[in-house]
């Protein structure tokens, strides 16, 4: 890849949200923004190489992007009124209130997270055009086929045309009833910049997560009040800083590894006093509050050998009370591990099986657990599994310098 081709792909993750948020405010259809986008980063990929990258790439897409949905509008016949067009050109018109959010991105998020909308068709539709991911890494998001992933997507924005439903934030007193789906997107969000799944893409997209916490904030700010809203923004913020001790030459580093004196000190500080102050609210967690203290424990600890693994079990406990998914059940496997021993692992984590055949991480934990309980020819073809699964380069790597190391 070139360095302008690069130079278009950093853009590209960078600018997309902003892009297709910008033209959904002022055309009002998702689809024509999300073409006139693309046609504007293929511009990108054409011109860039012989005029230079522009001073300013995102203002340069964001005009290219508009002359593209005018040229469509023209070619479709779809404004016959000479003064409505003309308007749209120079867009001189008063911009309309914006209500309670004043951002086009969480904007663009509470839209396509509209009751109206299936919760699935909610949360692929935003993380294709606000998190600007691709279908199959939503759909390996969301453990489904690329062509059912597509499916929805495609409904769900024929549905947003046929219901004519708005592009408008809801006004401040319905904000608490629409918040879920928008902390589940931003919660996925925020997890394909801590893992990222594409290939070729770089294994961490610090621009993903940079942008999910800034839109978590934005709505803490809205709702300081709502539990799981403080709760996401404290588990992305003990995430986050642990992310300069995530990957190391290439390859990524586990929790057990990492250099703690590299963790970010102040995101420390700040998800450990949002978690206190959850606690000190005495009302009974939900899942991102119980998820944030877990996280709480683990950045608590000096060493891998302080952790707390009896409360990291018990909370997972209070955790699969409130989300009894094979995911949660999983990673509660992980802190038995440490707790009970490998065998009493695995014996949950094989059952499992028929649910988390598809998931990479299924495969990595069975691998770790019978590494552990020195069954060498069973964990090699578990990292084997592991690594065909897996997305991330960085994550294929150590995968594949453990199962090598069993000879």
């Amino acid at each position: 890849m070139s360095d302008v081709e690069q130079a278009v792909t950093r853009v590209h993750r960078a600018e997309w949200a902003r892009v297709v948020a910008a033209l959904t405010r002022r055309f009002g259809d998702l689809d024509l923004a999300e073409e006139a986008a693309a046609e504007a980063f293929a511009t990108a990929v054409e011109r860039w190489p012989a005029d230079g990258v522009p001073p300013n790439p995102g203002a340069w897409l964001t005009t290219t992007a508009n002359r593209k949905a005018i040229d469509r509008i023209r070619r479709e016949n779809k404004r016959d009124d000479k003064h409505q067009e003309a308007r749209m050109v120079y867009d001189d018109a008063p911009p309309e209130p914006s209500g309670a959010i004043d951002d086009d991105r969480l904007r663009l998020i509470f839209t396509c997270c509209h009751p109206a909308l299936a919760t699935q068709a909610r949360v692929a539709l935003t993380l294709r055009l606000v998190g600007g991911l691709t279908v199959p890494e939503i759909a390996r998001a969301f453990l489904v086929r690329e062509s059912t992933l597509e499916q929805r997507i495609t409904r769900a924005k024929a549905k947003i045309k046929a219901a004519r439903i708005p592009y408008r934030v809801p006004a401040a007193e319905d904000l608490p009833a629409r918040v879920s789906g928008v902390l589940t997107v931003l919660f996925l969000v925020f997890n394909e910049g801590y893992l990222a799944t594409g290939p070729g893409t770089d294994p961490i997209r610090h621009e993903l997560t940079a942008e999910a916490i800034r839109l978590t904030r934005l709505i803490h700010a809205l709702l300081p009040d709502d539990g799981e809203v403080t709760g996401l923004l404290a588990l992305m913020l003990l995430t986050e800083a642990r992310r300069p001790a995530r990957v190391s030459a290439g390859e990524l580093v586990s929790l057990d590894e990492q250099d703690r004196g590299t963790w970010d000190a102040a995101l420390i500080a700040e998800g450990h006093a949002l978690v206190r102050e959850r606690l000190a609210a005495g009302v009974a967690p939900g899942r991102y509050q119980i998820l944030a203290a877990i996280n709480a424990v683990h950045t608590s600890a000096r060493d891998i050998r302080d952790t707390d693994w009896s409360q990291v079990v018990a909370l997972y406990d209070q955790l699969v009370r409130v989300d009894a998914s094979p995911v949660v059940t999983l990673n509660r496997a992980i802190a038995v591990a440490e707790l009970d021993g490998p065998e009493v692992a695995l014996a949950a984590v094989d059952r499992l099986e028929e649910q988390l055949a598809g998931y990479h991480a299924y495969h990595v934990t069975r691998a770790d657990l019978l590494r552990r309980l020195s069954r060498s020819a069973e964990a090699r073809a578990a990292y084997g599994k592991a690594i065909e699964l897996a997305g991330n380069t960085a994550e294929i790597a150590y995968l594949t310098r453990r199962r090598d190391q069993l000879g």
